[in-house]
């Protein structure tokens, strides 16, 4: 999603005050201060399962509810029997273009299911709840092929892709520790909450709601007014707006086709379970996810795969959370962590200050910000006292103690092995490959032993101090010279990151590191 402009934003409503909205006039808009704390729980809970599902938004009614003994039984059927924008009655050749275009990619679902069967049911649940067209499940494919790490050259992120002050007017939090727009109940509750906002704003006309979705309510209502000066229609297909606007809403519709009768244009769907996936686990205390992981007998890479938000992989210090654990590892995860002593949750080093010592060059030492040393040590100024005691965070990735693990060389570090890393990680997380790692510590395999270090040089690579990690999603199209161009970066670089084969796939994930 790329929001350019916003007639509604600057003044958005709580959720109490958006569901009064709506019965009244659907476009009116009031003040919100501070933020929602959609990623976190109102109440601590040690630890307490909670429902995967938040209560609705006042729903409008659009659909009558299905019948228990016809609903269907596999999730495909449920969102094909929720549908009600009639995919298959709108005959316009720009769906057309779109649906040839998505079909002859043979693998597109294949791709895309594999990623999408964590997150679909839940979306599909808080739909359902608010009685929203299920069409809009299949939006995310459209705006992340359903990649909770994807993020756009316009710096949108997450499922539904909202840049950072759409996700901050939208209450979801984002700092060093935590990125709300990454976080798979918030954001989905966000989006649902925009969606709601828009097609109230456009008096219930979800083909306009979702074009402004795309560009901005702005936008579309300025379409709308050159329309109507003119006397032509106002409706979606005879405006004009920006092209890639333009082509939206046609691939959201075509993909609803497909899914409606895959059959009749050649495709198969992946089998979905019509069930859910995860669970929220309310967290009160501060948690390495690696511990998380080892807790719930879950690989590394699964967890973060619920639990994107987390930008350094362990909670923040202070506040509750919910973390998404897999269904059928909920009960080994909670009583493992009720047996957990605090001390163990996360990883720290003791630091004692020295003379001259400031934050500002602790945090650079140890990797870490000056604003996570305070949230930590709950310091309110910059002072420090020399002989005090600062508990400094072993975050994964960080180094464990500067005496040791930081080398002469400025693009130089020892990396500790934490439980659930391997080679691939490592590198991606480093801006480095898994070949050159190997080199440099003389690795025969890619086995590893947690605790043993490796030594990461790190400056080979496009990914400096400065780089940041961009899951980029493969587009129809795209080639490794077009993406290079894009983001400035070198095609071999892009391969080695990739460890890419001679073609690229249209919905295919890449790591790339990016100034």
């Amino acid at each position: 999603m790329r929001i350019t402009e916003s007639a509604i934003l600057p003044k958005l409503l709580s959720a109490a005050s958006l569901g009064a909205m709506l019965l009244i006039s659907g476009c009116q808009t009031t003040d919100s201060q501070g933020y929602r704390q959609t990623g976190q729980l109102d109440q601590p809970v040690e630890p307490l399962v909670t429902s995967p599902f938040p209560a609705p938004i006042v729903p409008p009614s659009v659909r009558a509810p299905i019948p228990e003994a016809t609903k269907p039984h596999t999730l495909w059927g449920r969102i094909r029997a929720g549908f009600t924008l009639d995919p298959a009655s709108i005959d316009n050749p720009r769906i057309d273009q779109q649906r040839i275009v998505f079909a002859s990619q043979t693998r597109y679902f294949e791709l895309t299911s594999a990623r999408a069967q964590r997150y679909l049911y839940y979306v599909v649940e808080q739909l359902d709840e608010r009685q929203m067209p299920l069409e809009l499940a299949l939006l995310p494919f459209i705006e992340s092929a359903y990649n909770p790490q994807a993020i756009s050259s316009a710096q949108a992120a997450g499922l539904w892709q909202f840049i950072p002050s759409t996700g901050r007017n939208f209450s979801l939090r984002q700092d060093w520790w935590y990125d709300g727009r990454r976080d798979i109940t918030a954001s989905t509750g966000a989006a649902l909450d925009y969606l709601t906002l828009l097609n109230g704003y456009f008096d219930g006309d979800w083909l306009l709601a979702l074009a402004a979705y795309n560009c901005g309510e702005g936008c579309v209502g300025r379409a709308i007014k050159r329309n109507e000066a003119l006397g032509l229609p106002t409706d979606y297909w005879n405006l004009q707006l920006p092209r890639e606007t333009m082509n939206y809403v046609p691939k959201l519709l075509a993909l609803a086709q497909i899914v409606d009768s895959p059959t009749a244009y050649g495709t198969v769907l992946p089998s979905l379970a019509n069930e859910p996936y995860f669970a929220g686990v309310a967290i009160d205390q501060q948690i390495d996810l690696h511990k998380v992981a080892e807790l719930a007998d879950l690989s590394t890479d699964e967890l973060l795969s619920l639990n994107p938000a987390f930008n350094q992989r362990v909670t923040a210090p202070n506040g509750e959370y919910q973390l998404l654990i897999p269904v059928d590892h909920v009960e080994q995860f909670t009583a493992a962590l009720a047996s957990l002593p605090a001390n163990e949750r996360v990883n720290y080093q003791h630091y004692r200050v020295r003379s001259g010592d400031t934050l500002s060059q602790i945090a650079q030492r140890h990797q870490l910000s000056v604003s996570v040393i305070r949230d930590v040590n709950d310091i309110n100024g910059s002072l420090l006292r020399v002989g005090q005691t600062l508990m400094l965070p072993q975050l994964a990735g960080s180094p464990a103690a500067p005496a040791t693990n930081t080398l002469a060389g400025a693009d130089s570090l020892r990396y500790r092995i934490q439980p659930g890393d391997n080679l691939w990680t490592i590198a991606r997380a480093h801006g480095t490959t898994v070949n050159r790692i190997k080199r440099d510590n003389n690795l025969s395999s890619n086995g590893l032993t947690v605790g043993e270090t490796l030594v990461l040089q790190t400056g080979g690579t496009s990914s400096g101090g400065d780089a940041r990690r961009v899951a980029y999603t493969v587009r129809s199209g795209d080639s490794l010279y077009t993406i290079a161009q894009r983001f400035n970066v070198d095609v071999d670089k892009i391969r080695d990151w990739n460890q890419l084969g001679r073609y690229l796939q249209p919905g295919q994930q890449l790591t790339l590191f990016v100034r």
